[in-house]
């Protein structure tokens, strides 16, 4: 297995980022959208971390008041590293009781290894975002609970808290977290890492097809030509979501964004069907290097609700807001 993620690799890709705030225009989208696609290529649970760092500064940014988003942003220069974790803990979710912050958040990724959360409380009824400073406020964290078959190095874990209330960790209003179309719109960001997960695969699987000789089979290189395809369709599929991404658009973004997450679902189930057949047997050994892809994109594939997309994206097309074109 590769090695553990730490702080630095998140603040060395946080130099590479134009702006900490919402992309302004889709071209700009764009650029971020590569960035993160880069990263995935290279390291999927890298990408899922970095991901969520993006996600929580683009939040503060936009809903926090103007000294939140400063300080934020300093501090990710400096060297910080953010998260959101909304998935409350069964039984037990992160709550207000008596001034006190209790309860805990499930799929924490990047617990024991982020510097800040953005979390989510219920404030009469809808969702309240706070911002907490986890070396000031640090979880208990289960790590106990993490054990699936990929994306270890992401650090998802179990998180719960007793500690007194930090009223000035509020960010925004509650119900802004769920906004449109940022809330469901912003799965793009998480779609082009899992999109460069399969890119990952088509070059793996090149490179081992090339070292054992076996390319130019014409069964393997019927495989090749099926995983690039997979593979480009995903990005293309994310490059059209993110051009036609716009703020005043909110129902065509979100139908968009919904059918490039079908896209990159459907390409990723291929592709590792694909990579398996391709290399057999070796490419389940621990130490060969498609193993732990496969399995970290078996897993990412996952982010929640694929099936809803597929029915959103059906709606969208009954509804003329999603029609093939060139």
């Amino acid at each position: 297995m590769s090695a553990a993620i730490d702080r630095g690799e998140i603040a060395r890709l946080t130099s590479e980022l134009a702006e900490l705030a919402d992309p302004p225009t889709p071209e700009a989208l764009l650029r971020l959208l590569r960035l993160l696609y880069r990263i995935g290529r290279a390291d999927l649970p890298l990408g899922r971390l970095f991901e969520g760092h993006v996600d929580a500064l683009q939040i503060v940014a936009r809903y926090g008041t103007g000294a939140q988003a400063n300080a934020a942003a300093a501090i990710a220069r400096a060297g910080g590293a953010f998260g959101v974790w909304n998935a409350d803990l069964p039984g037990d979710p992160l709550r207000l009781a008596d001034g006190r912050l209790v309860g805990g958040k499930a799929f924490a990724s990047g617990a024991g290894v982020l510097s800040h959360a953005l979390v989510s409380i219920d404030a009469d009824g809808r969702r309240q975002l706070l911002l907490l400073d986890l070396t000031a406020l640090p979880p208990a964290i289960d790590t106990e609970w993490w054990r699936v078959t990929g994306m270890q190095r992401s650090e998802t874990h179990l998180v719960r808290w007793d500690a007194p209330f930090p009223a000035e960790a509020r960010i925004g209003a509650p119900g802004d977290y769920v906004g449109e179309p940022w809330f469901s719109g912003g799965a793009i960001r998480f779609a082009a890492v899992q999109a460069g997960g399969i890119a990952a695969i088509v070059d793996q699987v090149r490179a081992h097809l090339l070292e054992s000789g076996r390319a130019e089979d014409p069964h393997q290189a019927a495989r090749l030509a099926e995983l690039y395809l997979c593979a480009q369709a995903a990005a293309d599929a994310v490059a059209a979501a993110a051009r036609g991404w716009r703020v005043e658009e909110s129902e065509g973004t979100i139908a968009r964004t919904a059918a490039a997450r079908v896209a990159v679902y459907q390409a990723g189930e291929r592709a590792l069907t694909l990579a398996q057949a391709a290399i057999g047997v070796q490419a389940m050994f621990l130490d060969h290097r498609l193993s732990a892809t496969l399995s970290d994109l078996n897993v990412y594939l996952r982010q929640p609700a694929p099936d809803a997309q597929r029915a959103r994206t059906g709606a969208a097309v009954a509804a003329g807001l999603l029609s093939p074109s060139l």
